[in-house]
């Protein structure tokens, strides 16, 4: 299948990445949002980050505005018709995507493509939404997504080898370095990744070290290019632990329980740089 235009449900953080990708990869783009506002927000945010690369001179001026012509933002879902392949991208929120997944599903032409940009939920679970599991897969893009190479892409059950294949190839030309995931709790980086951080504030907790010291060590240590506590800040605490009890709950190992520190710092309110207050102060 040759994917010439893409749809794109959500116009947040992680769908306005996306369309930027495509669109400057010379990919046609619907971007659909609920309102409006959401819509005029991530384009302007698209827009924003061309005239950075601007700016770097990666791109030209006319550059930024064919890309930018390529992309179409709308709050009609009958415009993702003219779309080959959509990606929903909504919150991490299984009924939510649920919702949207059937809604697809029942607009778009049996041949098209769903992929979702889920970081955590079973794509199989999700694929059972619709009635083309064989059609459907997990891309699940890194933030920020014009900066990151990384797609997981994440087979269902029943994805086939042709929906791998075309989704893949697609990955590979918006520059991406794509890898091919089974369905499992937290694919594979989050898997790693999340648990790493868990245990960074097990450290913190047993003051073993400063949390300057603790995010010093793993950048100069493992060359990470940030710290494990600074980037649960980044992140966001709740969904830290989110992620951590989903993994408990999933594989049943206590090796995945969430640590104390970490649940008390959810409860008082201190997310990291959305609250202002983490690990670290952003005042």
């Amino acid at each position: 299948m040759s994917i010439t235009t893409v749809g794109i449900v959500g116009a947040g953080t992680m769908g306005n990445g996306i369309a930027q990708a495509c669109a400057v990869s010379g990919i046609q783009v619907v971007m659909v949002d609920i309102a409006q506002a959401a819509v005029d927000k991530g384009l302007a945010t698209i827009g924003k980050s061309l005239d950075r690369l601007v700016g770097k001179e990666k791109i030209t001026e006319a550059d930024k505005a064919i890309a930018l012509g390529r992309i179409k933002g709308s709050t009609n879902y009958d415009d993702l018709q003219a779309a080959q392949l959509v990606i929903e991208a909504a919150t991490e929120n299984h009924e939510l995507k649920n919702k949207i997944l059937k809604t697809l599903d029942g607009l778009l032409a049996p041949e098209v493509i769903i992929a979702t940009n889920t970081s955590s939920i079973s794509i199989t679970q999700l694929a059972a939404a619709t009635s083309r599991p064989e059609r459907f897969i997990g891309m699940h893009f890194f933030n920020p997504v014009p900066m990151m190479a990384l797609v997981e892409l994440i087979r269902g059950y029943l994805t086939s080898d042709a929906t791998h294949e075309a989704v893949k190839a697609l990955a590979v030309r918006l520059g991406k370095s794509p890898i091919t995931v089974k369905n499992a709790p937290g694919f594979v980086v989050n898997r790693i990744l999340v648990p790493m951080i868990n245990e960074a504030f097990f450290v913190l907790a047993e003051g073993l070290a400063t949390p300057e010291d603790i995010d010093a060590g793993m950048r100069l240590g493992c060359n990470h290019p940030i710290g494990p506590l600074a980037l649960a800040d980044m992140v966001g605490l709740d969904v830290c632990l989110a992620v951590m009890e989903v993994y408990l709950a999933e594989f049943g190992d206590s090796k995945y329980r969430p640590c104390p520190l970490l649940r008390e710092m959810v409860a008082a309110g201190q997310l990291g740089r959305k609250t202002g207050r983490g690990v670290y102060s952003y005042a």
